[in-house]
């Protein structure tokens, strides 16, 4: 191998070793949320029933402009997660990227960084309201990041506030949005506050209590999207094939994690499982509000997640 070609792949490890920090399989998971919020929004619905269309392609523009965000968002917030957990993951997680010395503690802060600027940036391209969004994202982000990841009650709540925070991004594509999506906050908040819980569990192993907890959270989550159908523009008919596979999809492994509280593996993978399902959770919310071909078209995010997650780590 030539000096030339052997500098090449040295800068292609360390380029994989950057995208390896910023998680993709979970950005994916991050951009159904922001489709969401356009579904939830009222925008949606619109072009899909072909309705009188109020907005131009400034309201498209303002869609890629927030799907760009909130990736930046979300990589940036995973991302000074690990910086922050350095001394922790040299015990616990030797295999990524900063324990293992293949990202430089510097070049992990200069990334984080880089890419909350331009997550907070191309907000306010969109409006000042998502701007500021994507400002309390980022501070609640190094809120859990910094202080209450580890928290039983604190944590959950605060990174389930993360996620809210890039739902009610997603809201924002238009400025006069419906205000009755902000009962959709609530989703994010229950689930995200289960995942969380459970996630607490997946070194070490847990108490069988904070599973169960978790899985009366992700019930309560059910039973707030089985209501949804008091808001008339929301169809329980067709959210209920999504919401089908989504309990399918990320329950079973809840259930067998609960069964073996202090077997760390199973509560990895049911963890993975939950995180990847949030697109399909999204997906039958999405068909809710708009119909069953928005929702399908979420839905082949599902595959591409999919395979980002068998070459890059999701927790």
């Amino acid at each position: 191998m030539t000096r030339e070609s052997q500098i090449l792949l040295n800068k292609m490890h360390r380029a994989l070793a950057y995208i390896r920090l910023m998680r993709p399989a979970n950005i994916i998971t991050s951009l159904a949320d922001i489709l969401l919020g356009f579904a939830a929004s009222g925008a949606a619905i619109q072009l899909l029933k072909k309705q009188e269309w109020n907005y131009g392609m400034a309201e498209f523009v303002n869609l890629y402009f927030l799907l760009v965000s909130s990736a930046c968002l979300y990589g940036a917030g995973v991302v000074l997660n690990d910086f922050f957990d350095l001394e922790i993951d040299k015990t616990e997680r030797p295999e990524r990227p900063l324990p293992k010395g293949n990202v430089s503690v510097q070049g992990a802060l200069l990334l984080g960084i880089i890419l909350s600027a331009t997550g907070i940036t191309v907000a306010f391209f969109v409006s000042i309201l998502s701007g500021l969004i994507s400002v309390l994202i980022v501070c609640l982000s190094l809120l859990y990041n910094k202080y209450s990841k580890n928290h039983a009650f604190w944590g959950p709540l605060n990174m389930a506030s993360c996620r809210m925070g890039n739902l009610m991004l997603g809201l924002t594509v238009i400025p006069d949005f419906r205000m009755d999506g902000i009962w959709l906050l609530m989703i994010p908040l229950i689930y995200i506050g289960s995942v969380t819980l459970l996630s607490q569990g997946e070194v070490t192993g847990t108490e069988k209590k904070r599973i169960e907890t978790s899985l009366l959270l992700y019930i309560l989550l059910l039973i707030f999207i089985l209501n949804l159908s008091f808001l008339d523009r929301f169809s329980l008919l067709y959210s209920l094939p999504f919401l089908i596979l989504f309990i399918l999809f990320s329950l079973p492994g809840i259930i067998k994690a609960m069964k073996h509280p202090g077997q760390p593996l199973l509560i990895r993978k049911a963890v993975k499982n939950s995180i990847l399902g949030l697109i399909l959770l999204d997906a039958s919310l999405i068909a809710g509000f708009t119909g069953l071909s928005f929702g399908l078209l979420v839905v082949l995010l599902l595959p591409l997640s999919i395979i980002l997650a068998k070459t890059f780590a999701v927790s």
